[in-house]
């Protein structure tokens, strides 16, 4: 079955490359650089791509806003394989925040909530964030100030292991506080 050819149909699938390269670049002048340059500076475009060609490289054009544009004289298959790892690096470096849900009714008693406050307290070692949230059912919502008292007390408990991110506020019949994990010193 043939496929209709529309004027948003793109026949060549291939991305368009996100640098300039070679015969692509349009500027008149380029400041040339590279690790394999005799002697860097400002060239007319055809000299440049001279230098590119007899080192069988690709002149690449890394700065266009730059005045004149800079460009490398490189292998662009390494390049973009160099510029991808990096990416790679700076996404594995990035932390990623986890967020760990903690619950109690307005009136838990002694045993759950030690029980619930050493589980914040494993989570907030281990660098997670915790939400801890207090869930009124039905009338319990009358007891509004005792589940306050209670993300209170377990904030000022984990006080060594934690910061306040947000204050008890009340959501419809939630009332919830963030607590995220203090940044140890190193020595």
């Amino acid at each position: 079955m043939a496929r209709p050819i529309g004027r948003n149909y793109r026949r060549d699938r291939r991305p368009e490359p996100q640098h300039k390269v070679n015969e692509r670049i349009r500027s008149g002048t380029v400041r040339v650089v590279g690790e394999n340059l005799d002697n860097p500076g400002v060239y007319p475009l055809s000299e440049a791509l001279k230098i590119a060609d007899s080192l069988d490289l690709d002149l690449v054009e890394i700065s266009p806003n730059a005045d004149p544009p800079v460009c490398r004289v490189v292998d662009y298959q390494k390049f973009l394989y160099q510029q991808k790892k990096k990416q790679k690096e700076m996404k594995a470096k990035t932390t990623k925040i986890v967020v760990k849900e903690i619950r109690f009714g307005p009136n838990t008693d002694e045993h759950d909530y030690d029980f619930k406050m050493k589980h914040a307290q494993k989570f907030l070692e281990e660098g997670a964030k915790v939400k801890a949230f207090v869930f009124f059912k039905g009338r319990t919502i009358l007891f509004k100030e005792k589940g306050e008292i209670l993300l209170l007390r377990l904030a000022q408990d984990l006080e060594e292991y934690s910061k306040v991110e947000q204050l008890p506020k009340l959501e419809g019949k939630r009332m919830t506080m963030f607590l995220s994990p203090k940044v140890k010193s190193k020595k």
